[in-house]
């Protein structure tokens, strides 16, 4: 009989610790996040450091010089308060149209299934469609909108070249567009809702006002929070459809800060200062999320 705390024999496999299959799991995902997510945010904060340019081959060490730059820069914090006025025009009619249509099609509309297809199907489409049939429903002689104004006998109007009215009208092309989305988050949270609870409060008298307000509302506060958040970070980030709008006029007055972005590396070539204004604006967006989390924690408190 042989001693436990003998040597093993010649050719054996010395027994291994077992890789946790959770890191397995997660090993892909992990590959891929680095190198898509870690390694591109890794480079661009060098690039943030550097005076790197698609003119020029050997950039070199400039420190903080950028970010310096950055904050000095008038058309930047001008292109930063265009994406701020755009998240707010399009973050409160996103979220309550959309609870809007969820109320009406839970209440139990003729022919729901063609009310959530109408209310869904625009978010299925293309920025590019949408793009081209905002810009056709936007000409100033030929677009229905402007037909519309001449009927009732009001004037015309340059949507998308005048400067107090462009950004408006990409609000409403946008609202169009994306409020399926959230109209499907909260259709969802409709249905969960206990329907004992609507029980209780009719055998109490309470009429369909005082159900919506003491009822259905608080049970969608949860709801109504995650779907804002996720707004203002949309929004925050907005570019496509302005840019194939208006490119970001007139006399760039729609211009938001990712176009703003975009033009200083790919039009300027001057790709670390646009590094250093993308990383600025990152801070900020972490800034904004940060107080919204503070406040929703306070909130649940």
């Amino acid at each position: 009989m042989s001693s436990p705390h003998a040597a093993p024999r010649p050719g054996a496999t010395p027994v291994r610790r077992a890789v946790p299959p959770g890191l397995l799991f997660a090993l892909p995902f992990l590959v891929l996040f680095a190198v898509f997510m870690v390694w591109p945010l890794a480079q661009g904060l060098w690039m943030s450091l550097t005076d790197t340019s698609l003119s020029a081959h050997d950039p070199s060490f400039i420190g903080l010089d950028n970010f310096t730059e950055a904050f000095k820069d008038a058309e930047m914090w001008r292109a930063l308060g265009h994406t701020v006025l755009f998240t707010v025009i399009s973050t409160v009619p996103l979220v309550l149209v959309a609870l809007v249509m969820a109320l009406l099609v839970h209440t139990g509309l003729p022919g729901q299934w063609v009310w959530r297809l109408a209310f869904f199907a625009p978010y299925l489409l293309p920025v590019g469609v949408v793009s081209l049939l905002w810009m056709w429903l936007y000409q100033p002689d030929l677009g229905l909108y402007n037909h519309l104004l001449d009927v009732v006998g009001l004037g015309q109007v340059a949507w998308l070249s005048d400067e107090s009215v462009a950004m408006w009208a990409i609000a409403l092309a946008t609202l169009w567009w994306t409020v399926g989305f959230n109209f499907l988050l909260y259709l969802a949270a409709l249905q969960a809702v206990p329907d004992h609870l609507y029980e209780a409060a009719a055998l109490d008298g309470a009429g369909a006002w005082r159900r919506l307000w003491s009822i259905t509302l608080p049970q969608l506060s949860r709801i109504t929070v995650v779907i804002t958040v996720l707004q203002i970070l949309a929004s925050l980030k907005v570019f496509d459809q302005i840019y194939l709008l208006t490119k970001g006029g007139p006399n760039g007055s729609t211009r938001p800060i990712v176009e703003y972005v975009y033009d200083i590396g790919f039009t300027g070539y001057r790709l670390g200062y646009a590094s250093a204004i993308s990383y600025v604006f990152f801070a900020l967006v972490l800034i904004a999320s940060a107080a919204q989390y503070a406040a929703l924690r306070r909130r649940e408190k």
